[in-house]
């Protein structure tokens, strides 16, 4: 299956979804004027992949530095996402990147891994 790749701007993250190289990362702030115009090919790609991939096991990295209320909720429908393909058998881990310095990313992370039922939710703290 193809790679599914965004180039970051100012105000939407990278977001690599590499299958072969078992890369599935998003990196970045997330403001975009229309949230959901934005992620809605991610969205696609990844009920595809989950659809017509037999992988058990997918680790997502995920370090957004900021991001707005529009981008919090389509988090949410992310691990929503994430959520069912657990119950469907694989293995999901999310490991949540935040620098040190950044309590709110911290913050946020702590009430996404709240929110969360199945899939394994991980805060990973780094430094310079």
């Amino acid at each position: 299956m193809n790679k599914f790749k965004v180039e970051g701007t100012k105000s939407t993250p990278v977001i690599n979804l590499d299958p072969e190289n078992n890369v599935f990362e998003i990196r970045g702030e997330s403001y975009p004027e229309n949230c959901w115009s934005f992620y809605k090919p991610m969205f696609e790609w990844l009920e595809n992949y989950f659809e017509n991939s037999e992988v058990n096991k997918i680790v997502f990295e995920m370090e957004i530095l900021y991001f707005n209320s529009s981008s919090s909720k389509t988090f949410m429908d992310f691990f929503d996402l994430l959520d069912e393909q657990f119950e469907k058998g694989r293995e999901i881990v999310v490991n949540w990147r935040y620098h040190e310095d950044n309590e709110t990313a911290m913050e946020c992370g702590e009430e996404f891994m709240e929110d969360v039922s199945s899939i394994s939710f991980n805060l990973v703290e780094f430094g310079d």
